[in-house]
């Protein structure tokens, strides 16, 4: 599977910024599929994640109440929506796809994206 993330970029803080992931995989809806981060000189850390049908999905605590995660299945991407984005929100996204034999270790997933920065000034 090809993951290509896209939607990165320079935000204030408060601010929103909307990231696709498009995936090459013509068997997409098969996989769970996830957005990690990674912040300078830490480890990549699991932001949210969205089961095959969509209909189940999973954030970490930093992100709960400002990021959504969505898939379209028939367009193979997924997107991450996220909303009044802080400071400490600032740093590489991965798109992920797995599985399912879990949702929120970076182990759980097989295949990532190349990555797009997110920057958020304060």
């Amino acid at each position: 599977v090809q993951l290509q993330a896209s939607g990165g970029g320079l935000v204030q803080a408060g601010g929103s910024l909307r990231l696709s992931c498009a995936a090459s995989e013509r068997t997409f809806a098969t996989y769970f599929m996830g957005w990690f981060r990674q912040a300078p000189g830490k480890e990549r850390e699991f932001v949210a994640a969205i089961k095959l049908s969509g209909s189940s999905w999973y954030y970490a605590d930093s992100v709960k109440g400002r990021f959504t995660i969505s898939r379209d299945n028939a367009k193979n991407t997924v997107s991450l929506q996220m909303n009044s984005l802080k400071p400490e929100d600032t740093a590489v996204y991965y798109c992920a796809a797995g599985r399912g034999r879990g949702i929120a270790t970076v182990d759980d997933f097989d295949y990532w994206g190349q990555g797009t920065q997110v920057t958020v000034s304060s």
